[in-house]
């Protein structure tokens, strides 16, 4: 067995390549930004009042002004203002020609379709949005490495982009193994158990961006289950093996990486749970083994399988590494690395009931683990201690 620190380098080691996909802005929500984008014009593209009132020249600020027509927003006929004139403009109208500054239309006396500005805080350009003022024709508007936020593809909507390359999610097969699952919904068999990792795994997929899945299912043959694998590697970048991980009479998985050319990298960690995790890579492609045990194949997926995902696609890590404060004492042999469901919140972290690996009512409530390290033999209450906290 190997360590956790050494589980995870391996991993890290053997990255899967990006890739590199051309997106419109409306299917780029949450992907990386995987070139500069350069403004391709001046945004705004003229002169905006950022007010409803009246633009005028500044150097006229003392006098009277005569008001001669408006200007709307979506106008396409520019005005031009005289010495001593001013135009009722409204937010977002270009401004006329030969102004320079807005008053609000709160802080004017208008009589007789003369204009009085009642602000002594006027100022040149006031309420002015220049030409230019959001980004410059050339400028770099927006980097490389950029997390699309919806405010992000609003700005590149916003200076007229309609597409983007983005560093691509990997396309990933889940090959579900065991003869004793049973779909839910349908009467539950003697010898049977639900099967539930298709939908956390999905979840947590769909949660890190990642929607190109394929669900496989084998049952617990050595030929069939490579026949399955042999399949998902031929169209997937990662396959995600569920159960069959162990050493069993009924574990075929690591048989089945092997009969399909698939190099073992290390299978089984100094860690609780998920201890017979697998992986191996095929060329480019990634291959974990998780533990068929619904908690702890969540636990591998969160600790392993979801960095490196992340990585593909250029995305921060979304797993935060934090301290607390244990809010209780928990026992634990030294050998093992332990991954605790807990619950986090203002500093404070409360390990769970039911930490056994096939437990999923206390994840269920969890949102962080606690991870207490190979040499530890626990933690007691008013320890700090390393928590994880998970992407909900």
């Amino acid at each position: 067995m190997i360590s956790v620190q050494q589980a995870k380098q391996i991993i890290q080691d053997a990255a899967l390549a990006p890739k590199i996909v051309k997106l419109p802005l409306s299917e780029a929500f949450g992907f990386t930004l995987a070139e500069d984008i350069i403004a391709t014009v001046d945004i705004p593209n003229f002169a905006q009042s950022s007010m409803d009132g009246y633009a005028f020249k500044f150097a006229d600020k003392d006098k009277p002004l005569s008001i001669i027509g408006e200007m709307a927003a979506g106008v396409a006929n520019q005005l031009t203002i005289d010495t001593g004139q001013a135009t009722r403009i409204f937010t977002g109208a270009p401004l006329p020609q030969g102004a320079d500054t807005v008053i609000m239309q709160e802080k004017v006396a208008v009589e007789n379709k003369l204009l009085t500005l009642q602000d002594d805080n006027l100022s040149f350009g006031l309420n002015v949005r220049p030409k230019g003022a959001e980004v410059k024709r050339g400028e770099l508007a927006i980097a490389k490495e950029t997390y699309l936020s919806a405010a992000a593809l609003g700005f590149l909507a916003g200076i007229g982009c309609t597409h983007t390359h983005v560093y691509a999610a990997p396309k990933l097969a889940i090959i579900l193994t065991g003869n004793e699952l049973q779909e839910p919904g349908k009467p539950l068999e003697f010898g049977h158990v639900y099967e539930a990792n298709s939908v956390i795994l999905t979840a947590a997929l769909h949660k890190a961006g990642i929607n190109d899945i394929t669900i496989l299912r084998s049952d617990d043959n050595p030929e069939t289950l490579t026949s399955v694998l042999k399949q998902a590697l031929e169209s997937n970048d990662v396959v995600l093996l569920n159960g069959g991980v162990s050493v069993g009479d009924y574990d075929y998985v690591v048989g089945a990486t092997r009969a399909c050319g698939v190099e073992q990298k290390f299978h089984k960690i100094k860690q609780k749970p998920g201890k017979p995790l697998f992986f191996g890579t095929k060329h480019d492609k990634l291959v974990f083994g998780l533990p068929g045990n619904p908690s702890s194949g969540l636990t591998c997926f969160y600790e392993y399988v979801l960095p490196a995902l992340e990585r593909s696609m250029h995305k921060q890590a979304s797993v935060v590494v934090i301290t607390a404060t244990a809010t209780h004492n928990y026992t634990k042999p030294a050998g093992l690395t332990h991954f605790l469901k807990a619950f986090y919140t203002e500093g404070k972290v409360t390990p769970l009931h039911a930490q056994e690996s096939f437990r999923l009512h206390s994840f269920a409530q969890a949102n962080c683990f606690i991870v207490l390290p190979e040499d530890s033999t626990g933690c007691t209450a008013g320890n700090t201690v390393e928590v994880h906290l998970l992407p909900l």
